[in-house]
């Protein structure tokens, strides 16, 4: 289990953020400590605060006197409704917040049901209860927990998960944002690729296109990034998304910065040389499109192609799972670029490598090494089947699974923090 602590000046914003979900249905109130009850037994965000008013009154110099607090146990765990009381009261009783009015909303809107706590740090007498080691006696009371209701262990956990794989966004199945998000989170962290196409062809192996927008604010220009979730046939199936949504490593500053330092990471790098060698290997053994794809995917390799309408190629893109670098066929090698690609394929004039016949067996033998020792969801069995879109060729795509996340609460505690960053310049 994992547990999230926030803190804050807003108590209507936390109460508010919870109460949101309580109305689209995809929350409920479990329990309650201290709090008034409304005759009608319902309760509002007015109705809740009101009882966390003496104590805010009371307050003598506490900056972020509102806790609010996630219990995150592992999607495998079947917790009840009454362990996840049970659990609030004991965390909140450990963390010395045993005396103090709180709620407890459970969450269903993720695949990971958990449980918000929504309480205050200040007593009765509006005197701070001490935070003092706080992460490391939180990380203590959840391995208590675990261990108390018979959790999966998140150390555990951690040390198990390696390389599992997840699949692209599937607009038909709902909740498209969460679904976006926990690709475009992971990208930037662990893929280097130095052009905007190059970002856009990693994107469209999970159904997802960015596209280029501008505006101006103030008189001054401005460019920015909106997502989209593809169909089958490579279309836009969904509304807009904006970059802001998904946290600054999907905005457009942040990418033209990762953009850069890969261009610095791959000049030289092995990896990229690597990648260009086995390349070249697979070209000489094949003699078509479809066994050149299908040689590439069983190297752990993507391989994705732009055509125009008439049917010409125009850009080639590599997408090398094993060292995670995505380089255009143009940054390789003129042999390896999309008007090379262009006359093998339409023109039937394959591209030579003169370098080839001296170093076959070598490169034979490192291939058979590389495959033999990569990591199982790279194997060939393991691999998925190919998807064809319009503007794309795209075979399968190979990502860690990341585990299901609240976005929405992970933007209002990115709210919070920025609003106490602001108070303090």
């Amino acid at each position: 289990m994992i547990a999230k602590i926030g803190r804050g000046s807003s108590l209507y914003g936390a109460l508010a953020y919870n109460y949101q979900k309580l109305e689209k249905e995809s929350a409920q109130i479990l329990f309650t400590q201290k709090i008034i009850q409304a005759r009608d037994g319902n309760y509002s965000v007015e109705q809740l605060s009101r009882s966390f008013e003496l104590h805010l009154l009371a307050n003598r110099k506490t900056e972020k006197p509102v806790l609010h607090i996630s219990l995150n146990p592992d999607p495998k765990d079947n917790v009840s409704d009454i362990d996840f009381v049970n659990m609030a009261q004991d965390y909140m009783k450990q963390m010395g917040y045993g005396n103090q009015p709180f709620v407890v909303f459970k969450h269903t809107d993720i695949d990971r049901t958990h449980i918000h706590i929504v309480s205050v740090c200040v007593d009765a007498e509006g005197r701070k209860i001490s935070d003092k080691f706080e992460k490391r006696r939180s990380m203590a009371v959840c391995r208590m927990l675990e261990k108390l209701y018979s959790l999966i262990s998140a150390v555990e956990k951690k040390q198990e998960v390696d390389n599992p794989t997840f699949n692209p966004v599937d607009y038909k199945a709902g909740d498209i944002k969460s679904q976006m998000a926990s690709v475009l989170r992971y990208l930037p962290k662990y893929y280097q690729f130095q052009t905007f196409g190059a970002y856009n062809a990693l994107l469209s192996l999970f159904k997802i296109t960015a596209q280029e927008v501008k505006g101006e604010y103030n008189g001054i220009p401005k460019l920015g990034l909106v997502y989209f979730a593809l169909n089958e046939k490579g279309e836009k199936a969904s509304i807009l998304f904006k970059a802001s949504l998904f946290g600054k490593s999907a905005g457009f500053t942040q990418l033209q910065s990762h953009y850069e330092r890969s261009r610095i990471n791959l000049k030289d790098s092995p990896a990229k040389q690597s990648v260009k060698s086995r390349i070249e290997s697979v070209m000489q053994s094949v003699s078509n499109e479809s066994e050149f794809k299908k040689k590439l995917l069983e190297q752990g390799m993507n391989f994705v192609i732009r055509r125009n309408a008439e049917g010409r190629i125009y850009g080639v893109t590599f997408i090398d799972h094993k060292s995670r670098c995505v380089c255009n066929g143009s940054e390789l090698g003129k042999n390896l670029s999309a008007n090379s690609f262009n006359d093998w394929w339409n023109n039937s004039r394959k591209p030579e490598n003169p370098a080839y016949k001296s170093c076959v067996s070598e490169k034979e033998a490192m291939m058979k090494t590389e495959i033999d020792q990569s990591p199982d969801f790279l194997r060939k069995e393991n691999m998925p089947h190919a998807y064809e879109q319009n503007s794309f060729d795209v075979l399968g795509g190979l990502l860690p699974q990341a585990q299901a996340e609240d976005y929405e609460e992970q933007a209002f505690d990115n709210r919070m923090k920025r609003k106490v960053k602001r108070r303090r310049l």
